[in-house]
């Protein structure tokens, strides 16, 4: 793998995006239909993208919800720097402007043998292909004291919305002084840089209104992604608020007590005012049940189609996937769903089949005027994805540059909202 420069990896990867757009494929008399089930990033972004390329495809997108609030840059949220309504998208362009048949139901089951999938409403519809993107669920079993019922009391806010605004409130009616403590899951699990972009701007909050109060992370790992970085920003920003205690110093996480509001590791207990536990995580529910999950708790598929190597002609993308090096991140499933639309497209029209340009880009806030950003390149190799190239912050870049970097963030998810759901954000 070639470390490059910023700007070296900005030229790279523009380049090879517009090489992934490719020639819209030809047009054919084909009534295929591919069912997407799924309206975050992953399945949106695969219904856009196969209206896009093959026009004669008949694209069904199924979400239950009206809307989608995206997790990422949830953490602004609870720091009091955006609204939760500025994350929250509507399906509205995809139906209107791209003639997806969007349906807001729930899907009981999908048959691959009858290529059929079940609405919970009763009908079912046929498919040629389907891709699901069935997201994260949480491994409650892995942590004891902790279970979906405990999640009123003490949020994960690991899925923006009610989560979120439950855990702002609590921040909100904390006395100064309090405790703030952060369980941090082990690996792998959704957005890896996410729960420590959460200590710096719980702490940004803290700062401007509770400013004797105080941060504990008790991470379930020993390390954990761009720790450099997060370090001598918890130094310059947040001197003495922010303590992270790795499981080779607890022991790890044995237990939350509810009641109490504590965590229990292998050598103390911690009590806390308000606490956020993140559980350890796995494939969506809807992947469990319909077998296309390994003894891994992920989904194994084809480097290339993102074709379940358990189901064929079920393609999964986003963060049931198992992906080899690619994170599990919006931008890597919006990225895996475009590959899996065009190969689809291929498959149905008889079109040429393109190797897919993979990417991750990502930003992450250590205060309102402090981001840093990394952005990876991958391709398929040997049946799983590699990393061929990346670009990551470093720690000694100057004051200027990471407020450009914050303002740029911005624009990403204004772009990248309009990117997945087809308008403008922001």
């Amino acid at each position: 793998m070639k470390s490059r420069t910023r700007r070296e990896f900005v030229y790279l990867t523009g380049a090879m995006a517009l090489a992934a757009l490719g020639p819209r494929l030809a047009a054919s008399e084909s009534k295929a239909r591919v069912v997407v089930v799924g309206g975050g990033i992953g399945g949106a972004t695969a219904a856009k993208y196969l209206a896009v390329s093959a026009p004669t495809i008949e694209v069904t997108l199924v979400e239950p919800k009206p809307n989608y609030t995206t997790c990422f840059f949830s953490n602004l949220y609870l720091a009091g720097l955006c609204s939760l309504d500025s994350l929250t998208h509507g399906y509205e362009t995809l139906a209107q402007r791209y003639g997806i048949n969007v349906i807001h139901d729930s899907v009981a089951a999908v048959d691959p043998v009858a290529k059929t999938v079940g609405l919970k409403s009763g009908p079912k519809l046929t498919y040629d292909r389907v891709v699901v993107a069935p997201g994260i669920a949480f491994n409650y079993d892995a942590l004891a004291g902790y279970d979906e019922a405990a999640t009123q009391v003490i949020p994960h806010a690991w899925n923006a919305g009610l989560q979120t605004q439950l855990l702002r409130r609590q921040l909100e009616s904390m006395e100064d002084g309090g405790v703030f403590v952060l369980v941090a899951p082990p690996n792998p699990f959704r957005c890896p840089p996410a729960p420590y972009e959460r200590a710096s701007l719980v702490a940004y909050y803290f700062k401007q209104h509770k400013p004797r109060s105080r941060i504990l992370i008790l991470d379930a790992k020993d390390s954990f992604n761009a720790q450099d970085l997060f370090l001598d920003a918890w130094e310059r920003h947040y001197r003495g608020m922010i303590e992270w205690l790795p499981a080779q110093f607890t022991g790890g996480i044995k237990a939350i007590d509810v009641k109490e509001r504590s965590v229990k590791t292998a050598s103390e207990t911690f009590k806390a005012a308000v606490a956020n536990v993140i559980p350890p995580q796995r494939a969506g529910q809807f992947a469990q049940q319909n077998g296309l999950v390994d003894q891994s708790g992920w989904c194994p598929i084809d480097p290339i189609t993102f074709e379940s190597k358990l189901q064929p002609g079920i393609h999964v993308v986003g963060d049931a996937s198992s992906a080899g090096d690619m994170p599990k991140s919006a931008f890597v499933a919006n990225s895996q769903a475009k590959a899996c639309a065009f190969a689809i497209a291929a498959a149905l029209t008889g079109s040429e089949r393109q190797s897919p340009h993979l990417f991750n880009t990502c930003y992450t806030h250590l205060g309102p005027d402090d981001a840093v950003s990394n952005a990876v390149s991958f391709k398929p190799v040997a049946g799983t994805i590699k990393i061929v190239d990346n670009f990551v912050s470093q720690v000694q870049e100057s004051a200027e540059t990471r407020h450009r970097t914050a303002r740029e963030a911005q624009s990403w998810y204004a772009a990248f909202m309009r990117d997945t759901f087809g308008y403008a954000a922001f």
